[in-house]
């Protein structure tokens, strides 16, 4: 696709390809962050609460990591009349609104775990084809915005729906307050509806010819990279990986850490109010960084974000009133924002042509990768606070300081893709 392409892609077409961002990472978030945390409190001991948290997101992110390449596998060796990727976005989108209502119905832990491992199946399911839409549909000079626009809806959704959440949950507590449970759970389940139904019907797929046959051999490649002949693919897996840890820590972890650590009343709410300083600081930076990121490069993008999220990180170690969470919130909004838009641009550099779902799955299974191992500080908070209470949460902060740090620096190693007379980039193939 050509620049003259891109001028007739109009701005709704930015919306329509990445809307389903933003009922994704709402649902996730609200997850993760507020209802998740408050509904295994009855079921699980209150000593070992982080440790029960962690275990069961870090069993549906590795089941994350499973699923996207091989969807996104079948989705690049398909070829249905109505796209390669829109039916897979129509089956997952179904299969979640089948699976989300399990949260509320559940009555013991176990049954919270089988739900919420079905949920990451089929999320992940739609997740994997629907982000191939930008490397199929958009040239290499136009994707820094279109990662921009993305990010932005992502952040959007997050903001909106975490503080609704917030605020409903609010209201419930220890199993009381049903209502308000169904209320959150109802949200979630509208806003994913809507966005599956938009992006099954408006986004316009291009026929391809010659798509490879679906094969065992292919889904057993589906995880296979050469790290020898790209290297430069497989140090920004590992940045990704380690700049995307602090992030999920903090969102799984923020509420606990409130209550026993800031000792703020309504946690919930507190947690809500540093979600939307999050998502705001967030909305501000992702847009422009992705366009920032077209004209100056991915990587000086990439290294920035991963240092100012260092600092985020100390500040919010020395903050211990409202006010002070609530900037080092702003300073890792601001970061994260940076982070999201100029890493997803250079992994879209970065995927191999006729195969963007497999490699973008590839990308985000790294992310999920630095996510799963995010869920396992859950058990060493937990450790550390039998030692020393309060132990656990500083043991959690130095982790993501030095994962932001770490992530910049090796990011350096990276070398971006050579562009091409016509602007696109000049790829190779990862066997």
């Amino acid at each position: 696709m050509n620049d003259r392409n891109a001028k007739r892609f109009s701005h709704l077409d930015y919306l329509k390809i990445t809307i389903l961002g933003f009922a994704l990472t709402a649902l996730w978030s609200s997850l993760h962050s507020i209802i998740l945390p408050l509904r295994l409190l009855e079921y699980v001991p209150e000593s070992q609460k982080n440790t029960y948290l962690g275990l069961l997101t870090f069993t549906g992110l590795i089941l994350a990591m499973i699923t996207q390449p091989i969807a996104g596998a079948i989705s690049d060796r398909s070829n249905f009349i109505w796209g390669r990727r829109r039916p897979y976005v129509l089956l997952g989108g179904i299969l979640a609104l089948i699976f989300l209502p399990g949260i509320g119905l559940a009555g013991s832990y176990a049954v919270i775990f089988i739900i919420y491992c079905l949920l990451q199946i089929s999320c992940n399911t739609a997740q994997a084809p629907y982000q191939a839409f930008i490397p199929d549909l958009i040239p290499h000079t136009r994707r820094g915005l279109a990662s921009g626009v993305k990010s932005l809806l992502e952040v959007l959704g997050g903001v909106a729906l975490v503080r609704l959440t917030a605020y409903l949950m609010g209201r419930y507590f220890g199993g009381e307050g049903g209502s308000w449970l169904w209320m959150a759970l109802g949200a979630l389940m509208t806003v994913l509806l809507a966005a599956t139904v938009v992006t099954v019907l408006t986004v316009k797929e291009r026929p391809r010819t010659g798509t490879p046959r679906l094969s065992l051999l292919t889904l057993h490649k589906s995880f296979k990279i050469d790290v020898k002949a790209h290297h430069d693919f497989s140090w920004f897996l590992v940045s990704r990986a380690l700049l995307g840890m602090p992030g999920v820590i903090l969102q799984i972890f923020a509420l606990y850490y409130l209550m026993d650590v800031v000792g703020i009343a309504n946690p919930a709410a507190v947690a809500g109010d540093l979600m939307v300083v999050v998502g705001v600081c967030l909305l501000v930076t992702v847009y422009p960084a992705g366009r920032l990121s077209d004209r100056f490069g991915r990587k000086p993008i990439v290294i920035s974000s991963g240092l100012l999220g260092a600092v985020g990180i100390l500040s919010l170690f020395l903050s211990r009133n409202y006010i002070g969470i609530m900037f080092s919130g702003a300073l890792l909004g601001m970061a994260n924002g940076a982070l999201l838009s100029s890493s997803w641009a250079l992994a879209t550099d970065l995927a191999v042509t006729g195969e963007e779902a497999r490699y973008l799955g590839v990308t985000t299974l790294a992310m999920a990768g630095g996510s799963a191992l995010a869920r396992l500080i859950g058990p060493v908070i937990d450790f550390f606070n039998k030692i020393n209470f309060g132990l656990g949460y500083q043991v959690m902060l130095l982790v993501c300081f030095l994962s932001f740090i770490a992530g910049a620096l090796l990011i350096i190693k990276v070398r971006q893709p050579e562009r091409s007379s016509s602007g696109e980039t000049k790829k190779g193939r990862f066997d």
